[in-house]
């Protein structure tokens, strides 16, 4: 088989079963990585394997969770990747992207969970529109808390629910989908590379940038397949990541975008930038000023109406 740099098959070559490969990253989360396997086994769709990478975690309790895992069938299609210490969360992804073996990929967060019929419906679409590279369910946010041991669900929202489809316009702001509810063509890696594993965070956002600047992706249907789960307030191994490093976020986030402004600029000059930057700032001065005449006009009116009636 033709294989690329990256050790993954080229796409339009023969690759075998299974069709689907899950990354699970996990960190001494047995409880969650237990419900997440539960949520893969529990798919419809049947020909999907699941690498479960540790990273840096207690390897006999990922093993207890596997061995839990109730069909024989299901627990010989999961695999195992331990790695000795902790690594980061891309690094782990692209350790599952480049032992995975399957036509399309996915990442199953370990405190993620899918609607049964995810993959089905998921690879059913990429079937039917060969050039679509990947396909992106609408996503709902489940806000949980623990208690006495398991989780308890406080409530639902649909994430993004005023976007029509997952735009690289609307992604410039941020992130607009998370890896739970993005099934891709692996031959996607091939030509865009692996995550960027020199960031700690933000690595999904990045790689979706790539992928929408590819070409466009759509929704798989009008109701959420893919669920988010986040717990407010939780800290420690509890906690959400967006939650549980919202400061690494933002030092990323802007780290990204420097280097996307470096590279325009040495490919394209300072000038446009430039501009634009001052245009900008100039109207949000002009707005500012605007807002603040119109406040002195409003307070000034309201002192000679209370003059007037004084009088």
């Amino acid at each position: 088989m033709a294989r690329s740099g990256l050790g993954l098959p080229w796409d339009g070559q023969a690759v075998t079963a299974p069709r689907v490969s899950i990354v699970v990253r996990t960190k001494d989360r047995p409880d969650f990585l237990s419900r997440a396997l539960l949520s893969v086994t529990a798919q419809a769709y049947e020909s999907w394997e699941a690498i479960v990478v540790n990273d840096g975690g207690d390897r006999a309790a990922v093993a207890a969770v596997i061995d839990a895992v109730g069909q024989p069938d299901h627990r010989e299609r999961i695999r195992v990747i331990d790695h000795a210490e902790s690594r980061g969360r891309w690094v782990s992804a692209n350790a599952g992207v480049l032992a995975s073996t399957g036509e399309f990929l996915v990442l199953h967060d370990d405190d993620d969970s899918w609607h049964p019929q995810f993959l089905a419906r998921a690879t059913e679409y990429l079937d039917h529109h060969p050039e679509r590279q990947g396909v992106v369910s609408r996503i709902e946010i489940i806000w949980e808390r623990a208690e006495h041991g398991r989780f308890v669900e406080e409530s639902r929202e649909e994430f993004q629910a005023q976007l029509s489809a997952p735009l690289l316009s609307d992604t410039l702001l941020f992130n607009r989908f998370v890896p739970i509810g993005f099934l891709y063509r692996r031959s996607l890696h091939a030509e865009l590379g692996l995550y960027d594993d020199t960031l700690p965070v933000v690595g999904d956002w990045d790689f979706n940038l790539k992928v929408l600047a590819r070409g466009p992706l759509e929704y798989l249907a009008d109701e959420p397949l893919a669920y988010w789960h986040q717990r407010r307030g939780a800290t420690g191994n509890a906690a959400n990541s967006v939650a549980g490093a919202r400061s690494d976020h933002s030092a990323y986030d802007a780290r990204i975008r420097e280097e996307a402004l470096r590279r325009w600029v040495a490919q394209n000059g300072a000038g446009l930038v430039l501009y634009l930057t001052k245009f900008i700032d100039q109207r949000f001065v002009d707005v500012e000023n605007g807002i603040r005449a119109e406040v002195a006009a409003s307070s000034l009116w309201r002192r000679i109406s209370r003059r007037i009636r004084r009088r």
